[in-house]
């Protein structure tokens, strides 16, 4: 936790990505150059079939905020909360964590995988979601580890969970999101600006990766975040 900004801040990464990608080093390098310890916890624990929603919720709370009544909670409460960065999928965790955990002050989302399960399974096809609920796996892409790995249909069950009208809790909180992005189109993201009035959408040209645009991301995060130089 950084002392000298009063405040513990947390980089969570995207659906079938790691703390390796091309955003977890960049972001880490930006926020050590200011002497600031960036958290990238890996999301994945060894264990990519079992993700969840759920889990990565449980994961963050148990090993960065505890509970509420936690003196570990209490004292990043006195230092100043926790400032959440999520990308994709790890956007969407940090929002509902922003929900759940009052220790959570502000939070970046990096084109945030809203209505994640409606964009995402028309994609597959009803053949194949049928046979990924039947034969409970389905072989998913990992771009961290370069090759398919089988994921629990438990995934697509658990987002049930997790209607996102529920997201009301009002902290600050900056969306940037890629105008050309067709895995979790910015349309989500407008959707989700337009009735909370404490969320600030910043449109990008990009796609989903938004690795043409880390440098604007960057600049934005520093007036958002108020970092002094």
């Amino acid at each position: 936790m950084n002392l000298k900004n009063h405040s513990s801040y947390i980089y969570l990464h995207g659906f079938a990505s790691s703390p390796d990608s091309l955003k977890a080093k960049y972001f880490r390098d930006r926020f050590s150059s200011l002497g600031i310890d960036l958290k990238t916890p890996d999301l994945n624990q060894n264990n990519f079939s079992g993700l969840t929603l759920t889990r990565q919720l449980q994961q963050i709370e148990t090993e960065f905020l505890q509970t509420p009544s936690s003196p570990s909670a209490d004292k990043v409460k006195q230092l100043g909360g926790v400032t959440i960065i999520g990308s994709s999928f790890g956007g969407l965790t940090a929002a509902w964590l922003t929900q759940r955990q009052l220790s959570v002050k502000q939070i970046v989302l990096l084109a945030p995988a809203f209505d994640f399960i409606s964009h995402w399974l028309p994609l597959l096809g009803q053949q194949q979601l049928e046979k990924w609920q039947c034969e409970k796996y389905l072989p998913v892409y990992h771009y961290g580890e370069q090759r398919y790995l089988p994921l629990n249909y438990q995934f697509v069950a658990d987002m049930a969970q997790y209607p996102e009208e529920k997201l009301i809790r009002s902290v600050p909180t900056l969306i940037l999101h890629g105008k050309h992005d067709t895995i979790i189109p910015i349309q989500a993201s407008r959707n989700f600006a337009a009735n909370r009035p404490w969320v600030q959408l910043i449109e990008l040209e990009d796609d989903h990766s938004l690795g043409n645009v880390l440098a604007e991301i960057w600049e934005a995060i520093q007036k958002f975040c108020q970092f002094k130089n």
